[in-house]
């Protein structure tokens, strides 16, 4: 019986690698690492003409060459509920004198409740995710405001590079919307509140 091993369970807290969340969007990592999240709002790049592909494929490749540092994409996907929309469309359909508008309406709901019946609606956020690493010993006092600098420096040349693709790119600098992207991915359920 002495020989037996006690497994010992890890609470959630020990689990997530995050050790704090600053004002400022940045976050210290428990293995002495500091992120930032960028929230990239992408072209829909099938709808662009040949010339205009080609262009934004260089535009990435610029990217790609600018960027000599570590970068992380995060792609998050969720399955989306349109019972909002189809009761939206509804309400308005009594609205419409037209009937042809009525019937093109209703043609719309029909289409969507198949899709929402099938659960193939769906939509993406996509991020990025840029490090700060400290090489030097654990007892170095870190300066708040080189790790800003450098994140903030990287953050800039994507953006700048993005941009010329035609992407959007949104620095996540507040606190509270980090810690609900954080419960999207741990805890997929909408209005749950978190503690960093």
């Amino acid at each position: 019986m002495g020989g037996e091993k006690v497994i010992k369970n890890k609470t959630v807290q020990q689990w997530i690698p995050i050790d704090k969340i600053y004002n400022n969007g940045i976050i210290k990592l428990k293995n002495n690492k500091y992120i930032k999240i960028l929230k990239i709002i992408p072209i829909n790049y099938n709808l662009k003409s040949d010339l205009e592909k080609e262009a934004i494929l260089n535009s990435y490749k610029i990217f790609l060459k600018t960027c000599q540092f570590n970068i992380q994409i995060l792609i998050q996907s969720s399955k989306e509920d349109l019972s909002k929309n189809i009761f939206n469309i509804q309400k308005n359909i009594s609205k419409k004198e037209n009937q042809y508008l009525k019937e093109i309406s209703q043609n719309y709901i029909d289409y969507i409740s198949q899709i929402n019946i099938k659960r193939k609606s769906a939509s993406k956020n996509f991020y990025i995710i840029i490090y700060y690493e400290n090489n030097i010993k654990k007892e170095y006092i870190e300066n708040e405001e080189i790790i800003k600098n450098d994140l903030k420096e990287k953050y800039f040349k994507i953006k700048e590079c993005l941009s010329r693709c035609g992407n959007f790119v949104e620095e996540i600098d507040d606190k509270n919307q980090i810690q609900k992207l954080f419960l999207s991915f741990f805890y997929p359920i909408k209005n749950q509140k978190s503690k960093f």
